[in-house]
């Protein structure tokens, strides 16, 4: 069993996460931010490929709220059916300040599937 981070994406932000699929190797989750939501600080600790289902600009803030991410600086902006690549994400929240739906399923990489 993997030990996870206290602020865990599952267990700090639970409205804008469902788990898909949860194994030793991956965790699949599908998120959710409608105009104007925004995430309890949380965190994801390993890297993920994620697969754009619709886009909306969004911030991303660290715990003291200082700005990491502003999204309408990305040139260009993920369209609906591109894939991403991020590294672990230290302790964040996502507001999203567009007017659609920013949805996502990330594909979290536990491990290696070579043994």
């Amino acid at each position: 069993m993997t030990n996870l981070h206290p602020l865990d994406a599952m267990s700090a932000a639970p409205d804008y996460h469902q788990v898909m699929l949860d194994n030793d190797q991956v965790r699949v989750l599908d998120t959710n931010l409608r105009p104007g939501q925004r995430t309890p600080i949380h965190a994801h600790q390993w890297p993920a490929a994620l697969y754009v289902l619709s886009w909306s600009d969004f911030l991303r803030r660290d715990e003291a709220g200082n700005i990491l991410v502003d999204s309408r600086m990305m040139n260009p902006r993920p369209a609906p059916g591109e894939a991403l690549w991020l590294p672990p994400l230290m302790p964040h929240t996502i507001e999203n300040i567009g007017d659609a739906d920013l949805h996502i399923v990330a594909v979290e990489v536990k491990a290696a599937a070579f043994s």
